[in-house]
């Protein structure tokens, strides 16, 4: 019997999982939870589309719909037995789940995870890096989108650039490479620093991706005027560094990679709004109630919860699964008439 494998109707094969472990945030940021009144009067005075008199508060998930570290890692020994390799950690704010190291031990532990990394905005970082990198976790990419304290805590509700600083620097100290850092970029808000971003990326030997606005902020806020594209921000660096292709790392890889001549520190670009690159999207997630979804803009999910509670066999989950993968969409349709957003944000999707 061949390798069990996760298909799509379009020939991808499926190797990578996305698993949120909560849908809480302690950031606001303006492109997923822009609840602050910094976010409000941004775009009332921009773009006239925030609702009033205040966007929709987040409705958080209840706890017991939360699956439990138990039901994550049965779900990912499930996934890889399938082909999937490798496993990002993501929220919500992924930290803010208590003893996250204890569910690293576990994946890092499974046979046949090649890659086990986190997305984190940073500002718990500091205290939990060393356990994090005790219990397996191979790599870490940071959220920062300012290096301007001030413009920081406009576009994060959060006074926390010397934590996020921090966190990026103890990750290289103890051994987590690459560490990469990622920067969405909105116009009229953060577009100013995208070459001190590159700069600061060059100076610490970082991997900074800058990465276009997309409609998944949960006041539906968003407006394709405000989307900086990939090639405007590459435009922009090739005038103030000098910037050689680095190819990309797989044929599924979400960015163009860039580095300076010298070597030291690395961008990448990554455009979904204008350049999509769903035709290698190799990508599934799990959310963190136990919903899979099969495009980051899907606008269906897949219960995996009750299946992982209601008494299922491990081998009929895993056909199920196979089952749901075929239902993948071929493509999203950012910035086309029809397109539907979809109904929850990044923060309950997962980045």
């Amino acid at each position: 019997m061949g390798e069990r494998l996760l298909i799509d109707s379009h020939g991808r094969v499926l190797r990578d999982l996305r698993v949120s472990l909560t849908d809480r945030c302690n950031f606001r940021c303006l492109y997923c939870l822009p609840e602050t009144e910094a976010a409000r009067n941004f775009y009332r005075g921009h773009w006239a589309h925030m609702p009033n008199p205040a966007p929709i508060a987040q409705q958080w998930v209840p706890k017991s719909n939360i699956l439990s570290f138990e039901e994550i890692e049965r779900a990912v020994r499930i996934a890889v037995g399938s082909g999937i390799q490798k496993i990002r950690l993501t929220g919500g704010e992924p930290l803010l789940r208590k003893h996250a190291e204890e569910l690293v031990a576990r994946v890092s532990a499974i046979p046949g995870v090649t890659d086990l990394a986190m997305t984190t905005n940073g500002f718990l970082f500091p205290e939990k890096a060393r356990a994090l990198r005790q219990a397996g976790l191979h790599r870490v990419s940071f959220s920062l989108d300012s290096l301007d304290r001030g413009n920081f805590k406009k576009i994060t509700g959060r006074d926390g650039l010397n934590e996020v600083l921090e966190g990026i620097r103890l990750a290289q100290e103890i051994g987590f490479h690459p560490v990469k850092v990622n920067a969405v970029i909105i116009r009229d808000i953060n577009d100013g620093e995208i070459e001190a971003l590159a700069g600061f990326a060059r100076e610490r030997q970082l991997s900074l991706r800058f990465i276009e606005f997309m409609p998944l902020d949960s006041a539906r806020a968003w407006q394709k005027e405000m989307v900086v594209t990939g090639s405007e921000v590459l435009g922009r660096l090739q005038r103030r560094f000098e910037l050689r292709p680095a190819g990309t790392e797989t044929p599924s890889s979400t960015s163009k990679r860039w580095m300076f001549p010298d070597g030291q520190g690395e961008i990448g670009v990554i455009s979904p709004v204008s350049e999509p690159f769903c035709g290698h999207c190799n990508r599934i997630r799990l959310t963190a109630d136990g919903k899979i979804r099969t495009c980051l803009f899907s606008v269906t999910e897949h219960d995996l919860r009750s299946r992982l509670r209601g008494g299922g066999a491990d081998e009929a989950i895993a056909g199920w699964l196979e089952e749901v993968v075929l239902q993948k969409e071929a493509r999203h349709h950012i910035g086309e008439p029809d397109f539907v957003p979809p109904p929850r944000s990044m923060s309950c999707i997962g980045g």
